[in-house]
């Protein structure tokens, strides 16, 4: 039996394995010569995105930017947001106060931008000239006089009340005296006996001494316990006139220190005519009044109390200035790269009197960068404040109510009492959460008020289309970096160098990557390895060095296959053919570097029911994608083979020396073929490699990781020689996103590896197998002598092996009552 040959298959030049950036395409010989850019690259869609949140006041327009990567986000952000220019115009100061009402509930005071600070000056220096001049008002006349006066009446008053109740008691032989009770001294009756005052309680020494009788001892006792409740009649009255006249002169005092208090205060409120400050000033007035002992100098400002603490009587006249924009002359942008809690809404310190208790009072209310950022934006990576305890609980209640109510961390938890309670304050700050797509997914599905918050959603493209003015771009991108970074200046040579890898990195030839933090390294390496070389100019040379030694760094576990390869540890084939045998192409993850090895694939079949077992998932071993692709590949066989008679076989796919999750379905044309060859008997080129995904309908599909997949079979056919034989097949689509190394590209040159295309399952094994595939015939049988045609072949032959013999034996009787049923010829 002779099968058909296949045609011959075209493959691909080697123009089309790489886009090759032309240096005479720029205008310049050397970055000296060009401007570097303003602004962003490359972004259009997310430029507008962040402008509509930007523009827009309304509640919940945050912004929730995905797709930047680097080391630099933030500041990327931040330079867009200073470009975008917002109108920032009504920036406020914020200031707590104390609130003589209630100590416990600390006021807020907000003035515009700059005015905080004049208005704690002005108090503080109202406050000190009340310290000055009210002991002077209070030492000056009229005022003296009519202290005078009021203290001569009270002397008066008390004299007359005194000497009255004395005349009565010298009447019956009694005087008024003192007794001192240990540091106090209080007035005592006393009674006169011959002319001399003695105690009443000594009474009863004279009886006994015979100096008094008894009965005039007891009319003594009995006067003395009358003349006793009438002295604490008078020494009530006494009392009552002794605060009648404190209240008179506290009165005459606060009339006349109420004068200058009032001009004072009324000078600052016309100074400042924001309502709650006019209200707190009144307050002020009130309590300097009320403190008239303070400022007269009768009591000191700051005096030590019980247990060390230093009690300061002024301390409740102080501005604490917890936001001061006298300096802000745009609108604050702020970033945030630590957000904790208190970091994020300030804090209340507390201090302790050291006897375990602990106090605060509005002078320890401390404000975050959310209020620092009020009136702005604050920039807070997305992953960093789910983490931290409690931000993102608060951050979300500040956002939909639009308050922010400072308190200490501890208070969140109720570790410990809430001292303070100061006034909320209005937030109109800008939240832009920098996460990626994962994230976002995550929140906006899971969490109820993420979507009512977070209306803007500013996605920036990892990539950008490949025109003149991007490469422009990015010659004045490069030269941004070289002036910030003071870097050596690059040629023409350097800066298409660098395009090249940038449509490599970003996995198209008809793009360039726009993840900048990818080219700053290599523009930063390239740089080091000329100054190595002790060149003043960065050449195509140096960048290519740059990307080769990070490769390298990067590189143990893909020399260490490499070796095993080279050694036969790990088996791969790249001359000769083999029944069920086949290369596929796999891509491992390095760090930002990845790198392609071939993998042995292989299948096996036997007499079954049409199932097709997946080791890799019977061994827990197989992601979701390549389970569904093998599910694939059982729809394809059905579709193509199971149309007129049931697969009677059993096929096993199994990914040789595979130690590790697999996962993706780009083997999935690898193992179709695999199949095929089992099916057939006809071996498979081990020369060629193949990757591609296929749907039911046995399509081609593209893949990812193709230039590293066919540098990996590249690297492994050179290590073991180079036949001009090798290859590797790839999906049609992906040739748009070929950028191989110079090395493989000058071996396709030289016709000594090949790169070929295919769009169906039917190109990719006669390339593998040099046989055609076969096309359907009218009978619907395929052709003979080709590979489909000695697929189905087998396919038939398994079904009769299959048959049960009881079935045989039903056949044979149907068919001879068929015979009998005929009619017989008639014998001449």
């Amino acid at each position: 039996m002779t099968l058909l040959k296949a045609k011959r298959h075209i493959e691909l030049k080697p123009e089309e394995l790489k886009w090759i950036c032309d240096p005479s395409v720029f205008e310049f010989e050397t970055t000296t010569d060009v401007k570097p850019i303003e602004g962003i690259v490359g972004q259009e869609r997310a430029l507008k995105a962040l402008r509509v949140g930007v523009e827009l006041k309304s509640l919940g327009y945050n912004i929730f930017i995905t797709g930047l990567s680097g080391t630099g986000k933030f500041t990327t952000i931040k330079k867009m947001l200073e470009s975008i220019s917002p109108d920032c115009s009504h920036l406020s100061d914020y200031a707590y106060v104390n609130n003589f009402q209630d100590e416990d509930w600390p006021t807020l005071l907000q003035f515009p931008a700059g005015q905080a600070k004049k208005f704690k000056r002005d108090l503080s220096r109202a406050i000190k000239f009340l310290q000055e001049k009210i002991p002077q008002v209070l030492s000056m006349e009229p005022f003296a006089t009519k202290k005078k006066q009021i203290i001569s009446d009270y002397g008066k008053l008390q004299q007359t009340m005194i000497n009255t109740f004395e005349n009565k008691l010298r009447k019956d032989n009694f005087t008024l005296g003192q007794i001192k009770m240990g540091e106090l001294v209080r007035p005592e009756i006393l009674a006169v006996i011959n002319d001399q005052p003695i105690f009443v309680h000594q009474l009863e020494e004279l009886v006994q001494n015979e100096k008094l009788s008894r009965e005039k001892a007891e009319e003594i006792t009995s006067k003395y316990s009358s003349y006793q409740e009438e002295l604490l009649k008078v020494f009530k009255e006494s009392l009552k006139l002794t605060q009648d006249f404190h209240d008179k002169i506290i009165k005459l005092e606060s009339e006349y220190a109420d004068d200058i208090v009032l001009v004072t205060i009324d000078d600052l409120k016309k100074k400042y005519k924001i309502r709650k400050v006019r209200k707190y000033l009144d307050q002020v007035h009130q309590s300097i009044i009320q403190n008239i002992d303070v400022f007269k100098g009768q009591r000191p400002a700051r005096e030590e109390a019980e247990g060390g603490i230093v009690i300061d009587y002024l301390k409740e006249y102080e501005v604490n200035i917890i936001l001061d924009n006298s300096q802000t002359k745009q609108c604050p942008i702020m970033v945030e790269s630590s957000p904790t809690y208190n970091n994020l809404f300030g804090t209340i310190e507390k201090y302790s009197d050291g006897k375990g208790g602990w106090y605060a009072d509005f002078t320890r209310i401390k404000a975050g960068s959310l209020l620092r950022a009020n009136g702005g934006y604050l920039i807070i990576n997305a992953l960093d404040a789910f983490m931290e305890p409690g931000v993102w609980k608060t951050l979300k209640r500040v956002l939909l109510f639009g308050k922010l109510e400072i308190q200490d961390f501890a208070n969140l938890f109720q570790f410990s009492p809430s001292i303070i309670k100061p006034e909320p304050i209005e937030i109109d700050t800008k939240i832009i959460f920098i996460g990626n797509n994962y994230i976002y997914s995550i929140l906006s599905a899971y969490e109820e008020d993420f979507n009512k918050i977070f209306k803007v959603k500013a996605d920036f493209d990892y990539e950008m289309k490949r025109t003149e003015q991007a490469l422009t771009e990015y010659a004045k991108l490069i030269k941004k970096l070289i002036e910030s970074e003071k870097l050596l200046e690059f040629d023409k040579t350097a800066i298409a160098k660098i395009a090249e890898y940038g449509a490599r990195y970003a996995g198209e030839k008809n793009k360039l990557t726009t993840r900048f933090a990818y080219i700053a390294d290599l523009l930063r390496e390239a740089c080091f390895w000329a100054k190595d070389n002790g060149d003043k100019m960065v050449s195509d040379y140096h960048v290519n060095q740059a990307f080769n030694s990070a490769k390298e760094r990067h590189g143990l576990y893909e020399s260490k296959l490499s070796e095993m390869i080279n050694e036969g540890t790990i088996l791969i084939d790249t001359e000769g053919m083999r029944v069920g045998t086949i290369n596929g192409l796999a891509v491992y993850e390095s760090g930002p570097f990845a790198f392609g090895k071939p993998t042995r694939i292989t299948a096996t079949v036997s007499l079954g029911s049409g199932n097709i077992i997946n080791v890799e998932r019977e061994a827990g071993m197989s992601g979701n994608t390549h389970n569904k692709g093998v599910l694939i590949i059982s729809g394809y066989f059905r579709e193509n083979f199971g149309m007129k008679i049931p697969l009677s076989f059993t096929a096993s796919l199994v990914f040789e020396q595979g130690y590790g999750m697999i996962d993706g379905d780009s083997a999935s044309i690898t193992e179709i073929c695999a199949l095929l060859s089992a099916l057939s008997k006809i071996p498979i080129k081990q020369s060629i490699a193949i990757t591609g995904s296929v749907n039911q309908k046995g399509e081609i599909q593209p893949i990812g990781g193709v230039n590293e997949k066919i540098e990996g079979f590249f690297d492994a056919c050179k290590m073991k020689g180079l036949t001009g034989t090798q290859g590797v097949i790839i999906p049609a689509q992906n040739v748009k996103d070929l950028m191989l190394k110079d090395e493989a590209i000058d071996a396709a040159k030289k016709n000594q590896f090949h790169i070929y295309i295919a769009s169906k399952v039917e190109e990719a094994i006669e390339i593998l197998t040099g046989i055609k595939a076969g096309k359907k015939l009218k009978n619907g049988k395929y052709e003979p002598n080709t590979v489909f045609g000695e697929v189905e072949k087998e396919l038939i032959s398994m079904r009769k092996r299959m048959r049960p013999p009881a079935e045989k034996k039903n056949n044979t009787k149907s068919k001879r009552k068929r015979e009998e049923k005929r009619p017989k010829e008639k014998k001449k």
